[in-house]
């Protein structure tokens, strides 16, 4: 995923340009008129001014804790790991963010949104973009070791696809697939983190999770296919072509049955099934206003997933409260 919010045309980007802005940032955001002038490069290449990201980084892990509180008999899905897990998802998604931004520059320099970015247009330089890398890997790896021992490791693991992922837009014809596999990784660390084992529901709410990063970064893609076909960038968006609707909607009906399947084998109970309704039904309208090559529609379907994933977990945390008071 390139970026994470706003769409603009090329008057925007060069006046975010000309102010150090991101053209494809939420305009008016605090990090643009509240934070200190030497710290905004910085906070715009965590993706801070597009908070997205790390929404979308840190439902999977609440879906999870909440699966898991469940299956475990808890009244409520553990505050501790719902704090920890924000924390992380903020820190994780900054230095991911970083790190492809690093990879990246050259082709970030090509493509209209993305040139005003704290890399591309020497705001930032290689050598201290590394050097923020670390610092918020360590902030990562900090919120990490307060989990058990296995979810240390589990989590760990992540760094593979994470590592791999910004390489992949130039050989992969669908680079998102390895995007999920790191934005959905989530799923299976709030069941670790309770149990100290995966359990087939963990692995379903996974694949699942992974389908729906598939399915909206699909969405998201749309944004740049002109610019994609120029650079050479390669993307499910532009793989999809005319049957981009028929794609995203499988994409999007593999998740809601995964995840319908992990709620099951968690043993939730009808709010949960409730909240899985919603959230598939959030994803049809999706797909029914989706339209090929309108990148601000794009943009607005992109971001609605965030209200999506709240109400799932919505859904599901009400489901393991409200058993908790039946039994």
């Amino acid at each position: 995923m390139r970026a994470a919010h706003g769409v603009s045309g090329p008057a925007d980007g060069r006046e975010a340009a000309a102010d150090g802005r991101v053209a494809d940032a939420v305009a008016g955001h605090w990090v643009d008129r509240l934070a200190p002038r030497a710290a905004r490069p910085y906070l715009r290449l965590a993706r801070i001014d597009r908070p997205i990201g790390w929404w979308l980084l840190l439902l999977p892990c609440w879906w999870s804790a909440a699966l898991a509180a469940t299956r475990a008999d808890h009244p409520w899905p553990d505050p501790w790991h719902l704090a920890l897990f924000l924390v992380g998802a903020v820190a994780m998604r900054g230095a991911g963010s970083t790190y492809n931004d690093i990879a990246d520059r050259d082709l970030d320099a090509q493509v209209e949104r993305t040139r005003s970015r704290p890399l591309p247009s020497g705001q930032v330089r290689p050598r201290a973009a590394a050097l923020f890398l670390i610092a918020q890997a360590l902030v990562g790896l900090a919120v990490l070791l307060q989990f058990n021992g296995t979810a240390i490791l589990v989590g760990l693991c992540s760094l593979v696809p994470v590592a791999i992922y910004p390489f992949m837009k130039r050989v992969m014809p669908m680079p998102q697939a390895v995007l999920g596999l790191a934005f959905a990784w989530g799923a299976l660390m709030g069941w670790v983190a309770v149990f100290g084992t995966l359990g087939a529901p963990a692995l379903a709410l996974y694949a699942g999770s992974v389908a729906w990063v598939v399915g909206y970064d699909t969405i998201y893609a749309v944004q740049d296919i002109e610019d994609d076909e120029i650079a050479g960038i390669r993307s499910s968006a532009r793989l999809f072509g005319d049957r981009l609707r028929l794609a995203v909607g499988l994409c999007y009906g593999i998740s809601a049955l995964c995840i319908a399947l992990a709620v099951r084998g968690a043993g939730c109970g009808p709010l949960a099934y409730l909240g899985v309704a919603a959230f598939a039904s959030h994803l049809a309208w999706q797909v029914w206003s989706l339209r090929e090559r309108d990148g601000r529609g794009a943009l607005t379907l992109f971001r609605a997933n965030r209200g999506a994933g709240l109400i799932l977990f919505a859904g599901l945390a009400a489901d393991t409260v409200a058993l908790g008071w039946l039994y």
